[in-house]
């Protein structure tokens, strides 16, 4: 007989409603405005009064412990995305660059992203000054964050057991670890939809137009983040509003309408600034083909994601061999190439899903745990749904956007189904759901040799013993029903955190990257693998360059004439651009965004990248660009290929501007040779 009690939730059935708002309420909405600082600092400490005394130092005790393991290797990774650390270098220098997101201090041309992830990294720049740390220190800071508050939003309804257990699911997503040590944009964006879906269960309780603004505020942030990625958790996160908000149909459509003007206004003045200011006036737009960001935002990196044609992208649209993105269908995510990166968890998300909506659903319209389950059920399955589909450039590391709806729908519907375990379907569901974990945690692990059989053998062995007994719990002795609950809990975490731990102990360079242990996974050594095949020409780069700072010594440049990766040039190339830097816009200029920013944080001097990140953008022209040289701006032309894709082929249209300017530099100046690379000197035209 089960003589047991767990710790309470703090919620059970009393979750399906708020409670009510009063004076008499030390939880309810309106309590805060009575606590005064000796009874907030109390609360920060001891948490709330109905969380249980030990639930505020498993809290502090799991976010500590997500900041020691997103920073104690943290500088391994040395520039990590030297796309990106160009731009926030750049950002760091000038204040246009930084609005701008451009690529460098002279503003040439922006990065092919709005700019809001930069902005916080060159902040973190112009405080600690350059280096690796300054970079990556806020976005593993960010994942601290997003851990925090998927425990926040998560605590309110199913109690601080649910809460840690989703905090500890994101913390330990093998892609969560690697984006929160990296410098891409998706540590911001995910945090921004991880602050909405918080904002959007705040609204939902007390129908609150203030809250729904918040969230339109949250999703316009993370539109000036990754533009249109951040609208897929918007439909349900609408939904959720309008079937529950406890107010009249009237309002909750007005207060959503509010929620949508707040996010236009928060993404729009920032779209309307650039659009109207005069081209001539502000940099290209990077990943444009037009020069609008607009353009950007529906083409390449809007519709173009979804159905392949992306004008300009790496390797093409596909053709008869197929999504040059790997294969699309509903079970992408669980495939060989993304599946070891987040797909851990989902088997278990959501089979507690469907449970805790068949167990919620004959509630009242507002419960508010089934409003939970919308929120981030609605972001889970949409989110998968378009990365499963989309035929346009995708990359393993996108489905971090996942990681905070995973760990939601984990933790919630673990308590829901224990809260009903005398039940059928409760104990049936979470059996399922740990069943399920170690099977699939079984076959992720038996992808790589890392950890021997050890460890997938001992996952499948504790998962399916703690699912049979799970079914049983009523008829077992209390003492035991803990062994069980943590032998389910060890063998759901123990693949996804040995992933995380071996991700978190190496460095990651370069545009493609991926989590798991070195060697693990084909393509780039220690991680690099994600375009279908490999890339063609192996790793390039300068010769006598050196790798980024703090890299583990993996080879610089990339593949695809060093256009997905870069290198640190060597002294003496430094040293050459730095010669009467001062007379010079632009010290050099290289074709596509890594051989310029490679360049660029090696001499921490203004370097043009022509044709933006794949060489494939009309900018500058060629008019444009002997006009440069004409007035003196450029000192240096680097020798790397004729246009974009470093003159390999496989370009998907785009502008040949950058192979123009290639021609007519080797057949107008004279190159010279610096360090064993092959640089055109635009000062001397052959005579």
């Amino acid at each position: 007989m089960d003589t047991m009690t767990l710790p309470s939730t703090g919620s059970g059935d009393a979750g399906a409603a708020a409670p009510p708002a009063g004076p008499n309420n030390p939880t309810s909405p309106s309590a805060p405005a009575r606590i005064g600082g000796a009874g907030r600092l109390r609360r920060l400490w001891r948490g709330h009064e109905s969380d249980p005394a030990w639930a505020r130092p498993a809290l502090l005790g799991l976010l500590l412990a997500t900041l020691v393991l997103y920073t104690w290797n943290l500088t391994a990774s040395g520039w990590a995305n030297s796309f990106y650390s160009a731009a926030v270098q750049a950002g760091s220098e000038s204040w246009k660059a930084f609005f701008f997101g451009s690529s460098d201090a002279a503003n040439s041309i922006t990065v092919d992203k709005p700019p809001a992830s930069l902005w916080v990294m060159a902040l973190s720049v112009r405080v600690l000054g350059l280096s690796s740390f300054a970079i990556l220190l806020p976005q593993a800071l960010m994942g601290v964050a997003t851990v925090g508050v998927v425990y926040a939003t998560v605590r309110r309804h199913f109690g601080a057991a649910g809460a840690l257990i989703a905090g500890a699911v994101v913390a330990l997503t093998p892609v969560a670890a690697l984006m929160f040590t990296f410098n891409n944009p998706d540590a911001l964006l995910t945090l921004l939809m991880a602050l909405g879906a918080w904002a959007t269960m705040k609204a939902i309780e007390s129908a609150s137009p203030k809250w729904m603004i918040i969230v339109g505020v949250f999703i316009g942030l993370g539109f000036l983040t990754k533009t249109l990625q951040v609208l897929l958790v918007v439909p349900f996160f609408g939904l959720a509003y309008l079937i529950a908000a406890p107010t009249s149909l009237r309002r909750r459509i007005v207060h959503s309408l509010l929620a949508v003007g707040a996010m236009v206004l928060s993404a729009g003045w920032w779209v309307a600034i650039v659009e109207l200011i005069p081209a001539s006036a502000r940099p290209y737009i990077g990943g444009s083909q037009t020069n609008s960001f607009l353009e950007l935002t529906f083409g390449y990196n809007g519709l173009g994601r979804l159905n392949g044609n992306e004008t300009g992208s790496v390797g093409g649209g596909g053709g008869a061999a197929g999504p040059s993105w790997g294969a699309t269908g509903l079970l992408r995510m669980f495939s060989s190439s993304v599946g070891d990166q987040i797909s851990w968890l989902i088997p278990s998300a959501l089979i507690l899903l469907a449970a805790g909506l068949w167990l919620r659903g004959r509630r009242p319209r507002t419960d508010l745990r089934r409003a939970a389950y919308l929120v981030w059920g609605g972001w889970l399955i949409v989110t998968m749904l378009v990365f499963s589909l989309m035929a346009g450039i995708f990359h393993e590391y996108y489905t971090v956007a996942l990681a905070p709806a995973i760990g939601a729908l984990v933790g919630m519907g673990a308590v829901e189904a224990w809260e009903k375990r005398s039940s059928m379907l409760g104990s049936v569901a979470l059996a399922a759901a740990t069943a399920a974990a170690a099977v699939w945690g079984f076959v992720l692990l038996s992808q790589t040799t890392a950890y021997g059989d050890w460890l997938r053998v001992g996952v499948l062995a504790l998962g399916l013993a703690a699912a049979v007994l799970i079914l049983v719990t009523t008829w077992l002795h209390g003492r035991a029903v803990p062994f069980v609950v943590a032998g389910a809990l060890v063998a759901a975490l123990a693949g996804p955190a040995a992933y995380t731990i071996s991700t978190t102990a190496q460095g990651h360079t370069g545009s493609i990257v991926t989590a798991g242990p070195a060697g693990g996974r084909s393509g780039f050594p220690g991680g690099g693998g994600g375009f279908p095949g490999g890339f063609p020409g192996g790793r390039g780069g300068f010769p006598g360059g050196t790798t980024g700072p703090g890299t583990t010594g993996a080879p610089a440049g990339g593949g695809m004439g060093g256009l997905l990766d870069a290198s640190t040039p060597g002294t003496e190339v430094v040293a050459a651009l730095s010669e009467n830097a001062s007379s010079y816009t632009w010290v050099a200029a290289a074709v596509g965004s890594q051989t310029a920013a490679g360049l660029q944080l090696g001499s921490q001097l203004p370097v043009m990248a022509i044709g933006g990140f794949n060489g494939s953008d009309p900018s500058p022209t060629l008019e444009q660009f002997q006009q440069y040289v004409e007035n003196g701006q450029i000192h240096y032309f680097v020798a790397s290929g004729r246009g974009g894709f470093g003159g390999m082929g496989g370009q998907n249209g785009g502008s040949s501007a950058s192979s123009e300017i290639t021609t007519w530099v080797e057949d107008t100046f004279t190159p010279v040779t610096i360090d064993g690379s092959t640089f055109y000197d635009l000062t001397q035209p052959v005579q």
